[in-house]
């Protein structure tokens, strides 16, 4: 059943009242219907403020000339999370894609946090200016950034300005209109004109003023019901006959109605402010755009269009009562991020490693933060600052930390250049007796002096390594030039790797006598130690027609290795060696944790799926590989 039908339903019981209150009276009691008491909040919706900064009073705009645009939704953005970047993007958006008028909370929004952000940016660098001697009266500052975004927010203003100087042209232009109309309507109604040709100026009279725009709102009561006023005393004048004026009231019935069927359809409209918003639109209309109707109807469509008002506004309650309650939960969850961060800065961090893990910490917390949705609006700045000091807080944590260890590092390299000189000095001497051990005491010294800046750390390494390397060279050059054993040496070692041309490996212990035999021919000079290399070669074949395990073979091998270092006092080979396995294990460690952390982007680490079982393969050789260079290690540091 339509709602006229329903009208018509509940007027039956009164029709015979109404006929008798009819047929006793032609002129129309209406005059309180421009007056029609309004439901519980229909003030209007996104009027614009004044803005403080033009000559246009947008005070005195109305709801429906000011923002037309009523199913334009504006995004919601959290504004205060934003750079200085995203800010001057949404703005660029914002005034590309949006009336004018309808982005004034926006804009002032994106600028506050923009100005925020930037104010802080110029702090910090008159900080840095007068620290290096500036005078603060020379202090300047502003970006490209700062200086593209004042373009863009002062275009905003000059559009919004020329848009509501315009908008009060035509609002004034309109009330002059309407109130031509109500003099046309007045000179009427006291003119000798018959009555159909009064009847048809009256109807054109209507006719313009429904089509008349909107007027200043301080205006609108007072037209409005003069306007009506004046259209009553034209039915009292004239005596208007039934048929018209039914047709009068036929026709506002049926748009009254219309509005009803809207508003009813909004009560069941998801979108809760956009409902809102139409429904200020359609009470505006009912009020200020349609006529009056017939008294029996009057009261009832009010009625009933009061109720769907208070339906729409309790839909509208509850949906700003779960909002504020969201907004509470995630005013709570940043308060337990902030909370986070600053218990990770009281956590006591001695070394590089724990504050390097509560950096990362930290960020993955800003992330978190930026990602909780919005809170309560008292809440919205302060809970930004909190936030922000919390940083700034473990920021300064952090200074503190990495200045003391700049610090010591910087003792460190100074410590590290005395060596230095001291390497240099001595490198070129030729009291080996003396110098000798002076080497090797300062090289034990430098693996005992801690980190130096990174920038540094190469450089001195090479100056240290390249001193001593000079020393011990000239050591093993003059042992090689005088040495008639180690060319003795070398002659036998070659004449010996011919005999295994011929050698049958039968077992471990063969192979193992023939290592042991090769230790005895002593050591070649330094020059020719290639020999040693080719040995190693004929071993790998001999192990690999034995099936030997790899470790093991590698062990035996190097326990040759050793013993011709060994024999050789070549200082410069032994350091040369043990800062090779180190290198050798760093690697290995490197790529097991890179492994490992591989294996996290897998959301489930099954061995099933081929790609993991080839990361946990990867991994086990790695491990293997570790283990033996581990035993070695082991073995070189015993010597």
């Amino acid at each position: 059943m339509s709602i006229s039908e329903n009208l018509n339903t509940d007027l039956e019981a009164q029709n015979d009242a109404a006929a008798e209150n009819e047929s006793s009276t032609t002129n129309v009691d209406e005059k309180s219907n421009a007056t029609e008491p309004e439901a519980a909040e229909t003030s209007n919706i996104n009027e614009p403020d004044a803005t403080n900064e033009t000559e246009v009073n947008e005070n005195e705009v109305p709801t429906k000339e000011a923002t037309p645009e009523k199913s334009i939704e504006i995004p919601v953005e959290d504004y205060a999370a934003f750079g200085q970047e995203e800010l001057l993007a949404s703005l660029k958006k914002l005034s590309n894609s949006y009336p004018v008028q309808l982005i004034k909370d926006q804009v002032e929004d994106i600028r506050k946090f923009f100005n925020k952000n930037f104010d802080e940016k110029a702090a910090k660098s008159k900080e840095a200016f007068i620290a290096e001697g500036g005078n603060e009266i020379d202090f300047y500052f502003t970006t490209p950034l700062k200086r593209e975004f004042n373009e863009l927010y002062f275009n905003y203003k000059d559009k919004k300005n020329d848009y509501y100087k315009t908008l009060k042209t035509n609002l004034e232009k309109n009330l002059k209109h309407r109130l031509e109309l109500i003099e046309q309507l007045k000179e009427l109604i006291s003119s000798n004109e018959t009555v159909n040709k009064k009847f048809n100026i009256f109807k054109d009279i209507k006719e313009h003023w429904h089509q008349a725009g909107a007027i200043p709102r301080d205006q609108n009561n007072v037209v409005w019901n003069t306007f009506y006023h004046h259209v009553d005393k034209f039915y009292e004048i004239i005596h208007l006959d039934r048929e018209f004026r039914d047709l009068d009231y036929k026709h506002n019935l049926e748009q009254k109605v219309k509005i009803i069927e809207r508003a009813k359809e909004l009560t069941q409209e998801t979108n809760i402010n956009r409902a809102f918003r139409e429904l200020q639109v359609l009470h505006k209309i009912w009020k200020e755009e349609i006529g009056p109707v017939a008294k029996e109807y009057k009261d009832l469509i009010w009625d009933k269009f009061s109720e769907l008002t208070r339906e729409i506004h309790d839909n509208r309650q509850a949906h700003y009562a779960e909002q504020d309650a969201k907004q509470e939960e995630n005013l709570a969850g940043r308060k337990e991020i902030i909370n986070q961060i600053n218990q990770l800065t009281e956590v006591p961090k001695n070394n590089h490693n724990d504050w390097q893990k509560a950096m990362k910490q930290v960020e993955e917390l800003h992330d978190k933060f930026k990602k909780v949705g919005r809170v309560p609006n008292e809440f919205k700045n302060s809970i930004w600052d909190e936030f922000r000091a919390a940083e700034r807080n473990f920021n300064k944590a952090k200074n503190e930390f990495y200045k003391q260890i700049k610090g010591d590092q910087l003792d460190n390299l100074k410590k590290k250049r005395d060596l230095i000189a001291t390497a240099e000095a001595n490198k070129d001497s030729d009291d080996f007796d003396i110098v000798t051990p002076l080497m090797k005491r300062i090289q034990s010294e430098w693996k005992s002096i801690g980190h130096v800046p990174r920038k540094d750390s190469d450089k001195v390494w090479k100056q240290f390594k390249d001193a001593c390397n000079h020393y011990f060279d000239r050591i093993n050059n003059k042992k090689e030039a005088t040495s008639a054993a180690q060319e003795e040496a070398l002659e036998k070692k070659v004449e010996f790797i011919d005999t295994l041309k011929s050698f049958e490996v039968t077992d471990l212990e063969s192979v193992i006598s023939k290592i042991n035999e090769w230790k005895t021919l002593g050591s070649v000079p330094y020059k020719k130690r290639k020999i040693e290399e080719e040995f190693s070669q004929i071993l790998d074949a001999m192990f690999a027609k034995l099936n030997l395990n790899k470790k093991e073979a590698e062990l035996i091998k190097f326990d040759n290795k050793l013993a011709e270092i060994t024999a050789q006092n070549n200082e410069r080979l032994l350091l040369d060696e043990k800062s090779f396995i180190r290198k050798r294990m760093d690697e290995l460690k490197s790529e097991i944790l890179q492994l490992e952390n591989n294996l996290q982007f897998f959301k489930h680490a099954d061995k099933s799926n081929p790609m993991v079982a080839d990361v946990y393969k990867k991994i086990d050789k790695f491990q293997n590989d570790l283990s033996l260079w581990k035993e070695k290690w082991a073995k070189i540091k015993s010597l």
